[in-house]
């Protein structure tokens, strides 16, 4: 019911702007306190200066690369976000040098690189023009599978 409210509340500000859904459009009218958006947002000045600044850096780490030598590769992240990281209540980021050399971290990263293609995936699966993407990774998916398959043999 109340997921139904908001979808219509987001639906009803995409239509005042055009089919345009803005997010300043978005918090001008979760302002109101009896919007059913009001509580989706930190109105405490204070709260939300530090959140904010978290989400700066947040911005800040991920920005810095390194280019990872013996691959030739173009730069890449410096430092990443394992999900297992993320639901620590003083969570992080790891240094990519690290959970690479890591084999069970190095595993971690390939299985949400491989959640996040599927998530890819299901949200562009109607544009033809990345059908051989999407052949690539079901691919990619399907090896995998069979490698974790070959291992529990073991």
């Amino acid at each position: 019911m109340k997921r139904t409210a908001i979808q219509n509340e987001l639906i009803a500000i995409a239509t005042k702007n055009h089919g345009l859904l803005r997010p300043e459009d978005v918090v001008k009218v979760a302002k109101n306190k009896n919007s059913i958006l009001h509580s989706w947002f930190e109105w405490n000045q204070g709260k939300a200066a530090h959140e904010y600044r978290l989400w700066q850096a947040r911005k800040l780490i991920i920005s810095y690369r390194i280019k990872i030598i013996e691959r030739q590769v173009k730069p890449c992240r410096m430092y990443v976000s394992l999900k297992q990281d993320r639901y620590r209540e003083k969570g992080g980021y790891r240094s990519l040098e690290v959970v690479l050399s890591q084999p069970n971290l190095r595993e971690q990263l390939l299985q949400e690189a491989l959640e996040e293609l599927s998530y890819f995936e299901e949200k562009y699966n109607q544009l033809e023009e990345l059908a051989e993407v999407f052949k690539a990774i079901k691919k990619v998916i399907k090896k995998k599978a069979k490698k974790k398959k070959g291992k529990k043999r073991s």
